[in-house]
């Protein structure tokens, strides 16, 4: 099931990108693993899938030391400072920091492994109050700030849009964090590459992509409803 569904999820942004012209590679699909098991994250290994998402920290500190190493792992969910040490060094990428407070947090966990740390700003476009994410007016104000950091590294934008019954609504989210991530690169502040925009879930990833999202992240799509209860 998991091969043949990343399948489908690949075609889908294969015709994305062709309706919107843009290239395929431009794109990486995030198999997003949450509260699924080993076994199903190796099946999406051997179809060839190397990037996985977990949104807690020590889920994915747990999996990162079960499975092969050459895989990159993007961390996606709200991140506690307190839980940063199980992520630094583990995850390629870390999608959600809405704070200098966490921003400094990450540093100091880097300076202690001595490693550095690739980070996407989460911006809550939407505005909802159930979500996380810094507002878009301050958004370019948190990276200046967080540039002044040595080890960790502004790599672009993050947002979750709502949940929609038609994903199209959710078509001028990601529009907006588009032009954000396009008016803040054209700053060219030190020590920020905005190359990565992170938005699209299962629900709406194909209008993300049209939107030019280079990474989605998709979790149902792939591996089926997920379990809460675990």
């Amino acid at each position: 099931m998991v091969r043949e569904n990343l399948i489908k999820v690949q075609q889908k942004i294969d015709e994305a990108c062709e309706r919107s012209g843009r290239d395929p590679k431009e794109v990486t699909l995030i198999a997003v693993s949450k509260t699924k098991p080993i076994e199903m994250i190796e099946e999406a290994i051997d179809a060839g899938k190397t990037q996985f998402g977990e949104n807690k920290a020590q889920e994915m500190k747990e999996k990162y030391e079960a499975l092969p190493k050459n895989l990159e792992w993007h961390f996606i969910g709200h991140l506690q400072t307190n839980k940063v040490k199980y992520v630094v060094g583990r995850a390629g990428l870390i999608h959600s920091v809405d704070s200098l407070h966490l921003a400094e947090a990450i540093e100091k966990e880097c300076e202690k492994k001595d490693v550095h740390a690739n980070i996407l700003v989460e911006v809550n476009v939407a505005g909802e109050d159930s979500k996380f994410g810094i507002k878009p007016e301050e958004t370019e104000s948190l990276i200046r700030q967080i540039a002044k950091l040595p080890r960790v590294h502004v790599r672009g934008l993050m947002t979750i849009a709502p949940f929609v019954e038609k994903p199209e609504e959710n078509r001028p989210i990601f529009h907006k964090l588009h032009k954000l991530l396009v008016d803040i690169s054209a700053k060219n502040i030190d020590n920020i590459d905005m190359n990565v925009l992170s938005m699209g879930m299962t629900n709406d990833y194909e209008i993300a992509v049209e939107e030019g999202a280079t990474h989605v992240r998709v979790g149902t799509g792939i591996f089926g409803e997920r379990n809460y209860a675990v």
